[in-house]
C-alpha cells in the first residue's frame, strides 16, 4: 500500500539519526535518495550503501543548505541525474546551546538559516522540477512550542520552520504538492549528545511518556512515509507529533 516505487527523494541532513532513517525507510519503498550532507561524508556513504543494498539509486551532495549557492548547485545536480524530484525532507538542523543571555547576533542567524529558511530555500528550488503528488516535510522538535533549557535558537528557529510549512501549504496546495511537519520528541541521537544534560532529558522524556519508551528514529520514518503516500493527500500545513504522548502531559 506504500509502494512509492518510481519516485525521487532528497534528504538533508540525510546522513546520520532521523535523516538516515527516513532515507531508508523511504528507499524500501522504492523510492531513490539523495542524500544532502556538509560535514559527516563516511556517515553519508554508509546510508547511500544502505540505501543501494535495497536496490534504489543514491546520489550524495554534499551542500550547506543555509548558503542558497550550495542549495541551487544541489538541485542542477539532481536535476541533471534525475530529471525531477517528489519528495523534500528538511531534515538538516544545527544551532547554539546556550542561555538567552549569552546568545549573539551569529548564533541567532546561524540557527534560522539552517532550521527555517532552508526550507523556503528548498522549496523555492525544488518546485519547478516538482509536479502535481510532490511532498515536502519539515522536521521539527517539542522545543518549537516547549521551553528547554538552552535551547533558545533551536527552538524559535523550529517554531519559524513551523509556520513556514504553513504559508507554504497554502501556497503550493493548488500545485498539488503537500507540505507538513513531523515534530519529534525526544530522540536519542548524536544531535542530543551535544546537550549538556542529555541523561536528564531522556529519563525524563522516558518517565513521562504513557507508550513507555523513547521515540526512535525510525519512529519518525514510519510518519514520513505515510506522508509521502497517496494516504495522506489531504493533509496539509500540518504539525505531526510523533512523541508516544509525551506532549500531552503538559
Amino acid at each position: 500500500m506504500f509502494e512509492l516505487n518510481g519516485k525521487t527523494a532528497l534528504i538533508t541532513g540525510g546522513s546520520r539519526g532521523i535523516g538516515r532513517a527516513i532515507a531508508i525507510r523511504l528507499a524500501q519503498h522504492g523510492v531513490d535518495i539523495v542524500v544532502n550532507y556538509v560535514r559527516h561524508k563516511k556517515d553519508a556513504q554508509a546510508t547511500a550503501n544502505a540505501v543501494q543494498e535495497l536496490g534504489r539509486e543514491c546520489m550524495l551532495v554534499k551542500a550547506n543548505v543555509a548558503k542558497e549557492d550550495d542549495v541551487a548547485a544541489m538541485f542542477n545536480a539532481i536535476e541533471d541525474r534525475f530529471q525531477k524530484l517528489d519528495i523534500i525532507v528538511s531534515n538538516a538542523a544545527s544551532g547554539v546551546l546556550k542561555p538567552a543571555m549569552e546568545l549573539t547576533e551569529r548564533h541567532w542567524n546561524w540557527a534560522m538559516n539552517i532550521n527555517a529558511r532552508a526550507l523556503l530555500t528548498l522549496a523555492q528550488h525544488g518546485t519547478p522540477i516538482m509536479g502535481e503528488g510532490g511532498r515536502m516535510i519539515g522536521v521539527s522538535s517539542l522545543g518549537a512550542i516547549r521551553a528547554i533549557e538552552n535551547y533558545t535558537t533551536v527552538g524559535a528557529s523550529k517554531a519559524a520552520l513551523e509556520s513556514l510549512v504553513r504559508h507554504l501549504a497554502i501556497e503550493l496546495g493548488p500545485k498539488k504538492i503537500n507540505v507538513n511537519t513531523i515534530s519529534a520528541g525526544a530522540v536519542d541521537t548524536d544531535a542530543l549528545k551535544k546537550f549538556p544534560n542529555r541523561d536528564l532529558i531522556l529519563s525524563t522524556a522516558l518517565e513521562r511518556t504513557p507508550m513507555g519508551r523513547l521515540t526512535t528514529p525510525d519512529d519518525v520514518a514510519d510518519v514520513a512515509l505515510f506522508l509521502c503516500s497517496q494516504f495522506a493527500t489531504m493533509i496539509q500545513g500540518q504539525v505531526i507529533t510523533v512523541d508516544g504522548g509525551y506532549a500531552i502531559r503538559g
